[in-house]
């Protein structure tokens, strides 16, 4: 199964489930429960504005957000956070790419 996002796509998910960008505790649930929240603003920060990026499969989009994740963590110092089954779950059912 191919995987996308996009800040055009992100939006859309949120407008079909009611929620507005600023609603942490609705894109919490949305996203996985704990840390969802986190792991949308990462998606949006990974996304370029105005481009869709694409994977071939959970694993790619897996690696590639975590890897995002692990460079963003260097440039701030920080430990990078892992995302749990539960959120990879979640965005793996809101990112898949109908066939």
């Amino acid at each position: 199964m191919r995987y996308s996002a996009s800040h055009h796509k992100l939006n859309l998910i949120l407008a079909a489930q009611g929620l507005k960008p600023g609603d942490a505790g609705g894109i919490d649930r949305l996203f996985g429960g704990q840390d969802g929240y986190y792991w949308f603003g990462t998606l949006r920060d990974l996304c370029p504005p105005g481009k869709t990026i694409s994977w071939e499969n959970q694993y790619e989009m897996v690696h590639a957000i975590q890897a995002h994740e692990n460079a963003t963590a260097a440039e701030d110092e920080m430990k990078p956070q892992v995302p749990s089954a539960a959120n990879i779950a979640a965005l793996s059912k809101l990112l898949g790419d109908p066939l």
